[in-house]
């Protein structure tokens, strides 16, 4: 079981109305492991697609990973494939 908390920032649709009628849009999420200054990831589900964006710049670019792509990232994460990158 992962010890990470998550945080869910709810939006409000652009389809939500003056009459009260509110729609709801997936959420983003982040760790509750990030730095206080806002240094991280947010991730969102959106049907069968993971989300990727800064969190300093939510309105900046998007990766989207389809499901598999997602899980062989993360298998990869967990497997220590990356710990090098940066280290050359």
């Amino acid at each position: 079981m992962s010890d990470i908390e998550w945080i869910i920032n709810w939006i409000k649709s652009s389809a939500s109305d003056s009459q009260g009628g509110n729609c709801v849009q997936a959420a983003w999420t982040k760790s509750s492991r990030s730095n206080t200054d806002g240094a991280c990831v947010q991730t969102r589900l959106d049907g069968d697609e993971v989300w990727v964006r800064d969190s300093k710049n939510p309105d900046g670019p998007v990766l989207k990973f389809t499901g598999p792509e997602w899980d062989a990232f993360v298998a990869g994460t967990k497997d220590g494939e990356f710990d090098r990158l940066g280290k050359d």
